[in-house]
Order: C-alpha cells, then structure tokens, then sequence
C-alpha cells in the first residue's frame, strides 16, 4: 500500500483537484473538516455517499440516493431508563409509548388519554408516563429517536366518536404531556396505518369516519401540516404499518359494511410520494393486527379472525408472509405494540366473548416461535383502537 502524507491538499484550478482512487485510510491524531454549509447550498447533483456538513442543522448529513435524498448523522441513543420507581420502565434500552385507546364501560366504550411506558429489554409492568391532550382512540403513532408523535384519532367521548385532524407530541425521555404540534393532517381520521423513518411520519387510510384510500404525510420535527402523499390501493381503515428506514408497509385491513377484510401487503418509499405498490399477501385475510419489527424483518401478530396467528416477511423483499409462532393470549384482534431491533412487545387486546386483556407478551425478532409472558398494563383493561397504538424510540425506520 503506497502512502501519501500531505497536510493539505488545495484545488488548483476551477472543478479540479486530486483523485485518491480505491480504498483510501486517512489517519492523523487531529481531525477532518468535510465541506460544509446551509441547506440550500447542497450540491445539485451529488454522488451516493457524499458527506457534508449541515450549518442549518447542526448535523453532519450524507446523499442516500436520487429517490432517498439527504439524511443528517445524529448521535443519539435509545438507551432511556430510569425515569420512575417501579415496572418495566426502571431499566435502560429502548422505551415503547402506548397512547390513548378504549375501554368496555359507560358511555359506550369510553376513550382515555392515558400514556404507558415500559422498557423494551426488561421484564415488568408498564408505568402511567403522560397524558394525550385528550382523550382519543385509534390515533397514529409514531416517533423519531427523541419525539413521539400521536395525530388523528376518534372521540374524545366515546368510541365511535368525532375524529380529530390534530397532530401532537411529546419526548420520549420526559414524562411531560402531550402538546399540540401546531399541525393538522389534511383531515380528520382515525384507524389507519403509521408509518415512520427518522424523519418524516404517514398515516396511511382510515376506518373513521367513514374509509379512505389517503396516504398523509408530515415531518416530525417540524410543527407544519400534513400533505398528501399519494393512496393506498383501496379504501379500507384498521391496516397495519411495518417500516425499515427506506420502506413503509401497510398490511390487511377492513372494509365495512358489510365487512371485507384484506390479506394484501402493499408498501411506499417513506421519504418519496405516491401511490403504494403490491408487496405480498398476508397469509389469510384480517385487521386490527400488531406491526413488530426491525429494519430487516416485519412481524404482524394477532388480528381478527385469526386471533393468536404470528407471521412475518423481510420487509427489503417482496413476498408472502411466513408463519413465526402463535400469541398466548387469545384477545388477539386490536392491541398494542412496539419493538427494538431485538425484541417485540404486544399487549391488550380484545376478543369476544372474552374482556378487554391487559397482558403484555414479547418474542424475539430474530427467532421463530410462540409469544411469552412480559408483564401487565397497569391502568386499565383496554385495547388501542387500530392497528398501530405504540411505538419506540428503536423501531425499525430508524
């Protein structure tokens, strides 16, 4: 290997400078300095993999691609913990918010606001973590590593109830209440898919009021409107979202009434628009099921009818999902879940005849195999009200 040792190397004239060509190790016991500025400044027309410096945002940021565009380097961890005395929470890894929902009672199927946390890596019950704005069911959760973010969702009475456009937020690391972002989707909904990468969030069709096609989308960080992005293939609300930091999935869902369920999967390129695209079929045809995953593998577990049935498909693919194991408890239609890139969490839940359950499983992503015990949601017996009611700071668009 030939070594050049130089301490600054200049462009002589215009566009021109040196060519190091191959693999190239650049070692010095100082440092690097990229080339940098605002946003507007990028280049127009770079090269996968170029690295600049972002003066608007602080943030080293690289080119992913022509259809991905740019994406900031930010050091941030998911290893939260500590933030109360007792449950699952006390330990450090990644945190799962489960936000709002329904419960069996008076007025019929009364909403709440209640928030609970729990730390995915350890074993326990959940914590009572914040508050929603108000009391809602069925909203679209989603997260970046330090905001989580909960817009739509119906009530704030009762289930059915008036929807709402709203999109609030809170962090992940603080048990402080949700606040109004300031941002509405382009209108009012609830029961759809979420989707997320570290950017930007979807809310992918709806189940009410009435059912919709509409795929919305907005930025995270940001406290704007939600716009359009394109559509699912039909309408139909209670879908579920599985993500990697490119793909966004959105499987099954209901049509009513009479009632058609679907078994088909269909995706998006999360950071581009337009309508989804045929994935794979799930392996029968449901809703109301559980999205777990890592960037690589996307777990649906439960739904109606198929109550206790785990599947997963490699969400880089295009495929049929394969069965994984089974759930262990049978209120399998509507709960909660959430995942980091090891585990997955899914709890509540509702089946008739059987209550409202307030039992949390877990698998292990990577594996096959049946769901085992994790511990308890400490509030209440209660289901979510879609297809997506948690979500971590480790998910898999991340």
């Amino acid at each position: 290997m030939s070594e050049l040792n130089a301490s600054n190397l200049r462009k002589e004239h215009g566009n021109e400078g040196p060519d190091l060509v191959g693999t190239t190790e650049l070692t010095s016991p100082y440092f690097m300095v990229p080339p940098s500025g605002t946003t507007a400044e990028r280049p127009a027309n770079p090269q996968p993999g170029t690295l600049r410096f972002n003066t608007d945002i602080g943030s080293l940021e690289y080119f992913k691609g022509d259809t991905l565009g740019w994406e900031s380097i930010d050091r941030t961890s998911p290893n939260l913990g500590g933030a109360a005395t007792s449950g699952s929470i006390d330990g450090t890894g990644a945190r799962a918010i489960f936000a709002g929902g329904f419960i069996a009672g008076s007025p019929a199927n009364p909403c709440f606001n209640n928030v609970d946390a729990l730390t995915i890596a350890t074993l326990g019950n959940t914590i009572d973590f914040n508050n929603l704005t108000a009391s809602l069911c069925g909203g679209f959760s989603v997260g970046d590593r330090t905001r989580v973010i909960h817009a739509g969702g119906m009530g704030p009475v009762s289930h059915p109830g008036p929807s709402v456009d709203t999109i609030q937020y809170a962090n992940f690391a603080s048990q402080s209440d949700y606040v109004d972002g300031g941002g509405d989707l382009t209108g009012v909904r609830a029961a759809g898919a979420a989707l997320c990468d570290s950017t930007r969030g979807i809310a992918a069709g709806k189940g009410y009021p009435g059912y919709a096609a509409t795929i919305d989308y907005w930025t995270m960080q940001s406290t704007g409107d939600a716009k359009d992005f394109g559509d699912i293939h039909t309408s139909k609300g209670w879908s579920s979202g599985l993500m990697s930091s490119t793909r966004g999935l959105i499987a099954g869902g209901l049509y009513c009434c009479p009632g058609v369920s679907y078994n088909n999967i269909e995706y998006v390129t999360i950071q581009t628009t337009g309508d989804a695209v045929d994935f794979g079929d799930m392996t029968a045809a449901k809703y109301e099921t559980a999205p777990m995953g890592n960037a690589t593998r996307g777990i649906l577990a439960g739904g109606s009818p198929t109550l206790d049935v785990i599947e997963y498909i490699t969400i880089s693919t295009l495929g049929n999902a394969t069965d994984f194991g089974d759930l262990d408890s049978l209120n399998g239609s509507n709960k909660y879940s959430a995942s980091s890139p090891t585990r997955g969490v899914v709890g509540g839940g509702y089946s008739s005849p059987t209550p409202y359950s307030n039992i949390i499983e877990y698998i292990q992503i990577a594996t096959t195999g049946n769901a085992q015990d994790f511990g308890d949601f400490i509030n209440f017996e209660r289901r979510s009200g879609s297809g997506h009611g948690g979500i971590s700071n480790a998910h898999g668009g991340l």
